[in-house]
């Protein structure tokens, strides 16, 4: 690698410290990882924070995907799950929280691993994380795609007994839905902050506008002991045990996107500081969310457990709608509502989707990269790449003709791609962390304006940090709570196994892992360099 391609920035401090606008300080902030501002910084705290939260879509998720952690765990098991994986969750994203605060670049990830890894690995290790992330938010995009047009179907079949579903109904389903999730993307991108402001307001509202009908017009409550002491194992597991780590997978998912704000960091006002507190925060109000919607349906359940699992509407938290509200109207209405917070994910997972696109592209790490890495003049958005995750997530859905079990193994495997990006950047951190290669500006001369990576790789902390023996712990914990999901997340959900029911996840990573490894060792490693300097 020649010395221009290695990662040097521009010492950002001499002299006496004057005072910068938010803007200058954004600007800085990029310059010193090396990147020029191409973005308008649309996002303030609460607009970031709102498209965290509809991007996570917590309490949403688990009505979604509530079979896939009841039968693996039952009442008591997706109980003690989520618990189980909010804590997780927590500290990765405090982990990765202070890298973004270190280098709040949309690269997230691999520009981490291309920043904090050892010298002689830094360049392989941030390939491999940026195809992970791209994969990962590309996986995530289709399978809200999937399970929205898959709802929105099982809703007409709810209101018209005489129709007889199809795949291809939902895949036209689901097209439209990515045409209009596109168009809020592009045409009306500028009003992008506003939208996701008003949808923070409608993710708390619908939380009560559902929570509240279904858990006081529900004929019968379940007890404390039918809510935290019965365990169940529907997929036949030898163990409960297993049949518990299973569960908990479906919560792992649910909480998956929290580094959309990362990928979003050039579009946010002070985003060192701002990044990091709306991805944290949007973690904790979705966790609470979550708590609570998880606590009330478990308590208005009923006592036929088998008849929800075994609903014939296809999908259980319609069976649960129908059972509390015996009304198909509200059925509708309370259905119509989660399906609307649905699709405003959607917008925001294409707009997390584009940007790590255009990022690793920028970055030439993506084919066609001089393409991918335009950004419109007038609009300032990379709609090359909006344009290219929405057409990749089309040719995924063609997958849900020929398969039933499409959904679980894209599930599976999002979650082993952010799973294996988040590891690699929370593993690299820990390792400087616990060597001392990371300076704390606030006690240098510079202060929080010397934040950043410096010649001769002198790391700095960002303003945004655990301190102490407390921070190392968090970090290491995150870790090892990353390994045990990754061990988890590509086991089948029930046996025997056929192949029906078999986990393919494993095989679609190996692919991915291969056709990237076969352009890397053609092309990309004449061109990528592991974050380009731009300044």
């Amino acid at each position: 690698m020649s010395s221009k391609d290695e990662i040097e920035l521009q010492e950002t401090h001499s002299g006496p410290k004057t005072h910068v606008s938010s803007s200058d300080g954004d600007r800085a902030a990029l310059a010193r990882v090396g990147k020029q501002e191409v973005m308008k910084r649309n996002f303030a705290l609460m607009s970031m924070l709102g498209f965290g939260c509809i991007v996570l879509n917590t309490w949403e998720g688990i009505l979604m995907l509530f079979a896939l952690g009841f039968q693996n765990g039952g009442p008591s098991g997706l109980l003690y799950g989520y618990i189980v994986t909010w804590i997780g969750t927590l500290c990765i994203f405090i982990t990765l929280s202070e890298l973004a605060s270190m280098a709040p670049t949309a690269g997230g990830q691999y520009y981490w691993c291309a920043m904090l890894g050892p010298r002689k690995w830094r360049k392989c290790l941030s390939y491999v994380t940026g195809w992970l992330t791209v994969c990962g938010w590309q996986g995530g995009l289709t399978s809200a795609f999937l399970l929205t047009g898959n709802m929105l179907q099982a809703l007409i079949a709810l209101n018209q007994r005489t129709y007889v579903p199809h795949p291809w109904h939902a895949l036209l389903i689901m097209y439209a839905i990515i045409a209009l999730a596109a168009l809020f993307n592009t045409l009306i991108s500028n009003f992008l902050p506003a939208i996701e402001g008003a949808i923070l307001i409608l993710h708390v509202v619908g939380f009560f506008a559902i929570m509240i009908p279904v858990v006081y017009l529900a004929p019968e409550h379940n007890s404390a002991s039918e809510v935290f002491q019965l365990f169940m194992n529907e997929g036949g597991w030898s163990t409960q045990g297993v049949s518990f780590c299973l569960g908990i997978i479906s919560s792992v998912f649910i909480f998956l996107g929290a580094d959309s704000v990362f990928h979003m960091a050039e579009e946010v006002k002070k985003s060192s500081i701002n990044v990091p507190r709306a991805t944290v925060g949007s973690i904790m109000v979705n966790g609470f969310l979550g708590f609570g919607m998880l606590l009330g349906i478990l308590f208005s359940l009923g006592s036929d457990l088998e008849g929800v699992l075994n609903t014939p509407y296809g999908i259980p938290f319609l069976q649960i709608f129908m059972n509390s509200c015996r009304s198909t109207a509200a059925v509708d209405a309370l259905a119509s509502l989660l399906l609307a917070l649905i699709f405003f994910s959607t917008i925001g997972l294409i707009a997390t989707s584009s940007r790590m696109i255009w990022s690793f592209a920028r970055d030439r790490g993506l084919p066609g990269w001089r393409l991918l890495s335009k950004v419109d003049s007038t609009t300032s958005i990379p709609v090359n790449a909006i344009t290219t995750t929405c057409f990749i997530s089309a040719l995924l859905l063609l997958i849900s003709l020929g398969s039933t079990t499409a959904l679980s193994a894209v599930i599976s495997f999002t979650i082993n791609s952010f799973y294996g990006s988040y590891l690699i950047s929370a593993a690299i951190l820990l390792y400087r962390r616990i060597a001392g290669d990371i300076r704390d500006p606030a006690t240098e001369e510079g202060g929080e304006e010397a934040a950043g990576i410096h010649r001769s790789d002198v790391l700095s902390w960002g303003p945004w940090k655990v301190k102490g023996l407390l921070g190392t712990a968090i970090n290491a914990y995150a870790c090892i709570w990353m390994v045990f999901v990754l061990f988890w997340s590509s086991w089948p959900t029930v046996t025997p196994v056929t192949a029906a029911t078999m986990n393919y996840s494993v095989f679609i990573t190996i692919f991915v892992a291969f056709a990237s490894g076969i352009y890397y060792l053609v092309w990309a490693r004449r061109t990528y360099a592991g974050a380009i300097p731009e300044v």
